[in-house]
């Protein structure tokens, strides 16, 4: 809200020297923010002159210049070079001297033109800050202005005040208004508030037609609630708009478009009520308040054919709608230069409607703003008064009995608040003298009853609906300044989730062994939601968004790796080839069978059913977190006397298991598996005891190929809810045992199709306790080995807690193991 300083002093006492950090410091103490500070941005010398001689001089290039000799109160007219031609000798102009600045900035000297030393510039209002318009130069009599050569044009048009700009919270809306900051300037310094409504003198109307007919009421609340119409007859409309209107409208950051649309803007800055004017000798019939009919049209104010919504609360004559209440008028019955009669139109529509057929049409405006915050309902008769008034004093009109009130707004609900409760709220002991104070202060009416007071709240504050918001204003009237800061102390027993620790854990292990970790947009396209469906890869559809913000990924990601391979694939594109990434973050996936989607969600005021609830929250996806890991290039650079080390599986693995020993104190088993976005042969399931919670490997090759990424990417997924929730919480510490290890090497010849990590889980379980550590470190196919088959190897580590194993021991063990094998999997030594 833009608020013009000498508009605010009209109502409210302000300093002599009143300054615009001033102002807003007195806002901010009573909880507005400030916004930004605004001025004309001009300086003088500006003078009133009048044209004595004028000479069109026509140019070499096609254009005719006026050179002009203006008086303007010196001893010698000044000489000065004018491109413009809609005024004559005698006129008065306003004149920009040099040394003079005008916003731009465009500072005025005298200089060479067209033959001519220019010795200054005949402004117009556009120039001067005033209006956009350029048409020609400002004379004082279309502004129906008079004034002695060399008076200051800058005060004479109203071009020396300036504007503070806040920033008003939805709850606030009665300070969207000159009346409603004023208020609260008052109650920031203690200043004497005069109430504009009050001075109005009332204008009463009878006999126009209006009804109020909602068929379809938003939360139950009809659309309108008051609906006022006055008439003003034989206005001249093309009268200027006085400039003391003009400069104020500017400031405040609207627009003057004609005497008639400025009025009725001008009263709704002011006192805060939204005002619309119609041509009355367009309107055909009376005025209906109704919901759109479906398939109607408008043509709004601003020229734009819209098709109108069922819900959509519209203003119809008997020709049809004339306006989207409380958002824009229609083209139909707009006031132009024609227009003698007016019909002014002061309403209180229902904020939701409001606000949902400004969002519905894309069509914000400051009446919008205003009704969809609240809008006082006593304002509508004395804002459509003062409409009368000005329209009477400025534009010749005469105020006429033709109109109607309509009138049904319930009283604001009185609050019941104890004197105790503000100090047990707020933690400050007021007295009994500041909260009458403040609460009276506010405008609302005070009835004690002991130490209970029943508060009706002032018409203008629909925000105050309970004892909380009257203390709230409490302390902001009385100050924010009395409140302690007091640090809260934090519960004992609390802390991090099992989840949010396990997080935290795999963040830490992954950053330690050089990954670097990125954030990404939840948001996928078909092609890439195909590519990469996630750990399971049957999942289902994808969970697509109603209104995407880029219609080219309509989906929710299934799986982290989309967004880590296009961060992947931006950095190989600008020259870095070795990447290791990860992120955790969350996936969406749908339950199976839920039908997504709001259309059986019942619209308007009806609320839903618990079925309707039950199957809402059922279609709602579930959010699992994943870490995401992608590996491209090089592990180890090449260098002197070592060759490079690209990433592979191998290293997918590796980090797999950090991420599991990060979390707690479970196993990770490994078995091949087919995937479609990994390579057939190197993909595998990650799992803990029969709980699958990821997959790792390396990308399809083909589909590293269409993305532009080395041959060979490393990647792993794993569902990090799955994982905390399969790992024992209770982590076990394994002894430190000082006897020594025997270790063997164990090479076993099985068929192709045997998994490695099979067989390694029935040699751990073979080889008994005494097993510490096995690991596989080859896999030989060639000679001496059949055709079919493969010899794996594995290096084995046996220790006891209580002795010394002799190799006998670790041997049997070692043997043991080999006839699990052969039992299981058909495996043989191999010779």
């Amino acid at each position: 809200m833009r608020v013009p300083l000498r508009w605010l002093g009209e109502y409210v006492d302000l300093p002599e020297d009143v300054s615009l950090e001033h102002v807003h410091a007195a806002l901010v103490s009573v909880g507005f923010e400030e916004e930004a500070e605004h001025t004309f941005d001009l300086t003088g010398p500006i003078v009133v002159g009048r044209v004595m001689e004028r000479l069109p001089e026509p140019q070499s290039n096609g254009k005719t210049i006026n050179w002009c000799q203006v008086d303007v109160g010196e001893s010698e007219p000044r000489g000065i070079v004018c491109g413009a031609h809609n005024f004559d000798v005698g006129d008065l102009v306003v004149v920009t001297l040099p040394g003079a600045v005008l916003p731009g900035p465009f500072p005025i000297a005298a200089r060479k033109t067209y033959g001519h030393i220019s010795d200054g510039m005949i402004a117009s209002a556009r120039e001067l800050g005033l209006s956009e318009d350029h048409e020609g130069i400002l004379r004082l009599a279309d502004l129906g202005l008079d004034a002695p050569v060399g008076h200051d044009a800058i005060a004479l048009l109203g071009l020396d005040d300036a504007a503070v700009e806040i920033n008003v919270t939805p709850d606030r809306g009665y300070a969207l208004s000159i009346r409603g900051v004023a208020r609260e300037y008052a109650h920031a310094t203690g200043a004497t508030f005069t109430d504009p409504a009050t001075t109005v003198t009332a204008t009463h109307g009878d006999g126009f037609p209006v009804l109020i007919d909602d068929a379809a009421p938003i939360r139950g609340r009809v659309g309108a609630t008051t609906f006022l119409t006055r008439t003003v007859r034989g206005i001249d409309a093309t009268r200027p708009t006085p400039p003391w209107m003009r400069a104020r409208l500017r400031l405040a950051g609207v627009r003057s478009i004609s005497l008639p649309v400025d009025i009725t803007n001008y009263v709704m800055l002011e006192l805060g009520q939204p005002l619309h004017g119609y041509d009355l000798a367009k309107v055909q019939g009376g005025l209906t308040v109704r919901r759109a009919s479906p398939g109607e049209h408008l043509t709004t104010l601003d020229g734009t054919d819209r098709t109108l919504d069922p819900q959509d609360l519209v203003i119809a004559d008997d020709a049809g709608p004339v306006g989207l209440a409380g958002v824009m008028g229609g083209a139909r019955t707009e006031m132009g230069a024609g227009t003698t009669d007016v019909l002014i139109e002061a309403a209180r529509f229902e904020q939701v409607s409001i606000a949902r057929t400004a969002r519905r049409h894309k069509l914000g405006s400051e009446a919008s703003r205003r009704f969809e915050r609240g809008v006082d309902p006593l304002v509508a008769e004395p804002a459509a008064s003062r409409a009368v008034q000005l329209l009477v004093e400025l534009a010749g009109g005469t105020a006429d009995e033709l109109g109607s009130t309509v009138v049904d707004d319930a009283p604001p609900t009185p609050i019941v608040l104890h004197m105790d409760r503000a100090a047990s709220v707020m933690g400050v002991d007021y007295s009994a003298a500041e909260i009458l104070g403040t609460l009276r202060a506010i405008g609302a009416e005070v009835a004690e009853s002991g130490p209970v007071l029943t508060i009706t709240p002032p018409s203008w504050r629909p925000d105050l609906v309970d004892d909380v918001s009257l203390v709230e204003e409490i302390a902001r009237i009385v100050g924010y300044g009395r409140i302690p800061s007091v640090l809260p102390v934090a519960p004992p027993g609390r802390g991090l989730s099992p989840s949010q620790r396990a997080a935290r854990r795999v963040s830490n292990a992954l950053a330690a062994v050089g990954l670097t970790e990125v954030v990404t947009a939840p948001f996928v396209s078909a092609v890439t939601a195909a590519q990469f469906p996630g750990i399971d890869p049957s999942g289902g559809p994808s969970v697509a968004l109603a209104n995407p913000l880029d219609r080219a990924l309509p989906l929710l990601r299934r799986s982290g790796l989309p967004g880590l391979v296009e961060a992947v694939r931006r950095n190989v594109g600008r020259g870095l080839t070795d990447v290791a990434v990860y992120e955790t973050a969350r996936v969406f996936l749908p339950p199976a069978g839920a039908e997504l989607g709001t259309a059986d969600i019942p619209q308007g005021g009806a609320l839903p059913s618990a079925a309707t609830l039950a199957a809402m929250n059922a279609s709602l996806p579930a959010q699992p977190r994943h870490v995401t890991v992608v590996l491209a290039g090089d592990r180890v650079l090449k260098q002197p006397g070592l060759a490079a080390q690209p990433w592979g599986i191998g290293d997918a693995l590796d980090i797999a298991r950090a991420i599991v020993w990060a979390v707690g104190n479970a196993e990770l088993s490994v078995r091949q598996t087919v995937h479609p976005s990994f390579h057939p042969g190197r993909a595998a399931v990650l799992a803990i005891g029969e709980t699958e919670i990821g997959v790792a490997g390396e990308l399809l090759p083909s589909l590293t190929s269409e993305l532009d990424l080395p041959r060979v990417v490393a990647a792993l997924e794993i569902d990090l809810d799955a994982l905390v929730a399969a790992t024992p919480e209770a982590l076990t510490v394994t002894p430190i045992v000082s006897f020594p290890a025997a270790t063997q090497d164990l090479s076993l010849v099985v068929d192709d199709s045997v998994p490695a990590g099979a067989l390694l889980d029935v040699i751990k379980t073979g080889a008994g306790d005494l097993l510490e550590y096995a690991r596989l470190v080859d896999d030989y196919r060639g000679a001496g080995v059949n055709e079919g088959q493969k010899s794996l190897t594995f290096a084995l580590r046996f220790r006891a807690a209580d002795r010394t194993l002799t190799a006998a021991e670790a041997s049997a063990a070692r043997d043991t193991a080999v006839r699990r094998a052969g039992e299981r999997f058909g495996a043989t030594l191999r010779d």
